[in-house]
């Protein structure tokens, strides 16, 4: 998912982006992967890096898991493995609905131009012929 690094200010500001919606937000990533069953974090890196084409750094991984388990979102089996909570799984939902949320708002932004334009057509439509 990394893109190509150049001084180009598109691609910084796309590597930006990349970087807040992988490594920033890397919780929502380990509760994917918990959701659909229990793993150890070692195993979470090749996961998340096969699932969702990203390497999430091995330090910012385990500090991740350390603070989900801390705040109830997954839970250590005996065994070493982590599963996700039912607190877990409420928070995945409501970051999945958000950020859903975030996109279809963000789709939906009419550029300057095109407002322009429909603003000209629906007053021609009214003025009387």
């Amino acid at each position: 998912m990394e893109r190509e690094k150049t001084n180009d200010g598109f691609n910084k500001a796309i590597n930006r982006l990349l970087v807040n919606i992988t490594v920033r937000t890397l919780w929502i990533y380990v509760l994917a992967t918990l959701k659909e069953g229990p793993t150890y974090p070692y195993q979470l890196k090749k996961i998340i890096r096969e699932k969702f084409s990203f390497n999430p750094p091995t330090v910012t991984l385990y500090t991740v898991v350390y603070k989900l388990e801390r705040d109830g979102l997954i839970e250590k089996a005996p065994d070493g493995m982590y599963k996700i909570t039912d607190g877990g799984l409420k928070a995945l939902s409501e970051a999945s609905k958000l950020l859903m949320e975030i996109a279809q708002k963000i789709s939906s932004v009419e550029s300057p131009a095109v407002a322009e334009r429909t603003m000209e057509s629906s007053e021609e439509i009214r003025r009387p012929q």
